[in-house]
């Protein structure tokens, strides 16, 4: 008798569907130049919502600047890049991007990936076979991204408390001061909007004889002096090793990218399997990206306005009496506290007043921690927020949730 293939994934599948964490896909249709706004399609037919939840914090992939570089790019290049980096896929607009995000943090060079997903993993994973005996030192609420890169690393692993200095010094204190030492850690932990304490970490870094490895995926482009990220605002940008960003965020196109010295760059380019096995970003995706960069640098006006906007949105949910969760960054998170019920507020805020924003479950939280995530931006404006608040208020009277103390 064979095995049950068929009925294992399905009974895999039931499981997530009884706890509420099955995940549904909502089909949108951004038009450029209108959003926040954008159609929902169910089947052939299309409505309005407004989203409420993507990751272009700044609303960059419609800034006139990306678009126009990106035509140019197609028109000049066509479509792809044609191969991997060693292998044809190498053009002007990667060397360019790459030095333009080496500037931006103040490194001698930088490294362009497919996702930011794939910089983390590839470059975490790699560093254990390049240092033997490695220890990595992991924040408990780093990204499954810097998670699987160590688990694939095959190192040491030591998980220390979130943000929690002490635990990370008693740890670092325990090992062979002889042994590398690897600490890796985010800018902005993106579920719960705070920051990690970066200056601090350094100290200790330093005084322990470690590596630091910066996630700066929900901060580069958002903070500090010409978007370089929190670290750059922090006026510690300079002691961080390996600084970790994304393209597809503030810079709303798409890729990822590891900023550092030469040496630790080249060899991710030499010995990493997911750099040097993987086709190029297309030259399109690269020109809108450096045009983005190249604005940001140069304009503070899309970060202020995401400030505000984002400190507004908190402001306007604490006066409803909505409970949201204590953030110092962009993000704004809701509690809800249970997987199905948070699905079912999800859904009744998409159904019933054309507000998108998908539920956060485990294991993207903990259980018990489930939640809305807000994420307005620049082009949020006070009529949307003023119409997502009475909403979202609606919505949690028919579900009885509890309001804020």
């Amino acid at each position: 008798m064979t095995f049950p293939y068929q009925a294992r994934f399905r009974t895999a599948l039931t499981g997530l569907k009884r706890e509420g964490r099955y995940r549904v896909f909502a089909e949108i249709l951004r038009r450029r130049g209108d959003y926040p706004n954008a159609a929902l399609f169910s089947g052939r037919h299309a409505r309005p919502i407004t989203v409420w939840c993507s990751n272009d914090y700044l609303a960059m992939s419609q800034h006139p600047k990306v678009v126009a570089a990106m035509h140019e790019a197609l028109d000049l290049t066509g479509g792809g890049s044609g191969g991997t980096r060693n292998i044809s896929g190498t053009t002007h607009y990667h060397i360019e991007l790459e030095a333009e995000l080496a500037d931006l943090h103040g490194k001698e060079a930088a490294l362009v990936f497919s996702s930011g997903f794939v910089s983390n993993d590839t470059t975490l994973s790699t560093l254990a076979k390049l240092l033997p005996g490695l220890i990595v030192f992991s924040d408990s609420l780093n990204h499954a991204s810097m998670i699987e890169g160590i688990r694939r690393g095959g190192s040491e692993k030591r998980i220390f408390n979130h943000n929690d200095l002490d635990d990370l010094e008693r740890q670092l204190r325990e090992c062979d001061a002889s042994a590398p030492k690897l600490i890796a850690f985010e800018s902005v932990y993106s579920m719960d909007g705070d920051f990690g304490p970066i200056g601090a970490i350094c100290d200790l870094a330093e005084r322990y004889g470690a590596m630091t490895y910066l996630d700066e995926v929900h901060g580069v482009g958002l903070y500090g002096p010409r978007g370089a990220g929190v670290a750059a605002r922090d006026g510690a940008m300079d002691r961080v090793h390996i600084i970790e960003g994304t393209l597809a965020k503030a810079f709303g196109v798409m890729g990822g990218y590891i900023a550092a010295s030469a040496d630790i760059v080249d060899c991710m380019r030499s010995f990493a399997p997911g750099f040097i096995f993987t086709t190029s970003l297309s030259p399109v995706l690269a020109a809108g990206v450096l045009a983005a960069i190249r604005h940001l640098k140069q304009s503070d006006a899309e970060r202020e306005a995401l400030h505000e906007r984002a400190a507004r949105l908190k402001r306007m949910f604490l006066d409803a009496g909505l409970p949201v969760m204590p953030s110092a960054s962009h993000i704004v998170p809701v509690f809800v506290g249970e997987a199905s019920l948070c699905k079912s507020v999800s859904d009744a805020l998409l159904r019933d007043h054309a507000v998108y924003v998908q539920p956060i479950n485990f294991p993207t939280v903990p259980r018990g921690a489930e939640r809305l995530r807000f994420t307005p931006s620049p082009v949020h404006t006070d009529a949307m927020m003023e119409a997502l608040v009475a909403a979202v208020d609606a919505v949690w009277t028919a579900h009885r949730l509890q309001r804020a103390a």
